[in-house]
C-alpha cells in the first residue's frame, strides 16, 4: 500500500476530480440537449445500461489522462520543482525518473485505447470509408488530440509551450477546457453540432486565463528553468489584471448561448437546456471572487478557487440539462 499511496500521490490526485466530473457533465449535457440521438430518433430519453457504462469509462479515461499529463509534467519540470515543490517524489528520490517514465506511458496507453470502444451513431455515412472511423470514434480521436497537446505541454522535444509566456495557457485551456467537455459529450451524442464547441469554448477561454493561478508561487523555480509565464513577464500585479476578465467574460457566454439562435437550426437556440437555470448559472459564476487579490499571497488559494469554479459550472451545466 505504500508503493501504491506513493505513485497515487504522484498522479496529484485532487487535479483529477474537474477533468472526471468535465466528462460526466459533458455527457449527461449531450443526453439532456436537443440533439440526444434518442430525440433526434422521436423517441423518448432514457438512460440505458449502455449509457452508463459509455459514460463510466469515458470520465475514468478523463482522469487516467489528466494523471498522466500530471506525471509527464514532473518529470519535465524536475529543475523547477527543486526549487518550488522539493517535497515531490521526484525531487526526493521516492520514484525514479525511469520508473516514472513508464508509469506515464502506461498511464497514457489505459487512459487512451479504450475510449476506441466508445461509438456514437455516425454522423457521416458509414459507406465513406475516410470519414467513417472519424465520425463512429469521435471519443477516440478528441482523447488524442487532448493526449498529443500534454506532450507538446511538456516535452523539449515538442516545443514544451510550458515555457513560452502565451503558448503555455493554450495547451492547457484547449485539452482541459474544450476538449474535455465535447469528449464527454462524445459519449452519448454526436460532436457534428455548434453546441458542444460553443460549451467547450466557455470553458477554454476561462482556462486561458485561469490556468496562470498555477504560476504565481512557482516563480522562483519557473524562472531558474527558464519558463516565461505571465507574472514573470509582467509581474504579480499586472498578471493578475491580466487574466481577471478571463473569470467573468467567458460565463457570460452562457445566458448568451441559452438565448441566442442556433446557425445551423435558427428554430432552437445555441444552449439548448434550461433557459432560466444557463442564465442563473452564468450571472452567479460572473460574480464570484476576482483572482487580483488572491495573487497578492501564494498561488494556491487562488489555483484552489479555479477548480472549484470549474466543478461548480460543471455540476451547474449538468442540472440546467437535466431539468
Amino acid at each position: 500500500m505504500g508503493a501504491v499511496g506513493k505513485y497515487l500521490r504522484f498522479t496529484r490526485p485532487f487535479t483529477l476530480l474537474p477533468p472526471l466530473l468535465g466528462v460526466i457533465s459533458g455527457a449527461v449535457t449531450a443526453w439532456g440537449s436537443a440533439h440526444n440521438p434518442h430525440i433526434l430518433a422521436g423517441l423518448p430519453r432514457q438512460w440505458t445500461p449502455g449509457i452508463l457504462w459509455t459514460i463510466l469509462l469515458g470520465s475514468a479515461c478523463a482522469a487516467l489522462l489528466n494523471a498522466a499529463s500530471n506525471t509527464l509534467n514532473q518529470i519535465y519540470d524536475l529543475q523547477n520543482d527543486k526549487l518550488n515543490k522539493p517535497s515531490r517524489a521526484l525531487c526526493t528520490g521516492a520514484i525514479s525518473i525511469r520508473n516514472a517514465g513508464w508509469f506515464t506511458v502506461v498511464i497514457y496507453l489505459v487512459a487512451v485505447l479504450p475510449t476506441w470502444l466508445v461509438v456514437v451513431f455516425p454522423a457521416v455515412s458509414v459507406s465513406d470509408k475516410f470519414f467513417a472511423p472519424l465520425s463512429m470514434h469521435q471519443c477516440f480521436f478528441i482523447y488524442i488530440a487532448g493526449m498529443l497537446l500534454t506532450l507538446v505541454y511538456s516535452m523539449p522535444q515538442l516545443g514544451r509551450t510550458k515555457a513560452n509566456t502565451f503558448g503555455a495557457n493554450i495547451t492547457i485551456a484547449i485539452p482541459r477546457g474544450c476538449l474535455l467537455k465535447v469528449a464527454g459529450w462524445s459519449m452519448v451524442a454526436s460532436v457534428f453540432h455548434v453546441e458542444p464547441w460553443f460549451i467547450g469554448s466557455i470553458f477554454m477561454l476561462f482556462l486561458l486565463g485561469a490556468a496562470t493561478t498555477k504560476d504565481f508561487s512557482d516563480m522562483k523555480g519557473d524562472e531558474a528553468a527558464g519558463c516565461r509565464t505571465l507574472p514573470i513577464v509582467y509581474g504579480v500585479g499586472k498578471a493578475a489584471k491580466m487574466i481577471s476578465p478571463f473569470f467573468i467574460l467567458p460565463w457570460l457566454l452562457i445566458p448568451l448561448g441559452a438565448y441566442l439562435p442556433d446557425p445551423f437550426n435558427r428554430s432552437r437556440t445555441i444552449l439548448t437546456g434550461n433557459t432560466t437555470l444557463l442564465t442563473i448559472l452564468g450571472v452567479v459564476l460572473a460574480l464570484l471572487k476576482n483572482p487580483e487579490d488572491l495573487a497578492k499571497v501564494e498561488n494556491h488559494p487562488s489555483w484552489t478557487h479555479m477548480y472549484l469554479m470549474m466543478m461548480f459550472a460543471q455540476v451547474g451545466f449538468a442540472v440546467a440539462y437535466l431539468v
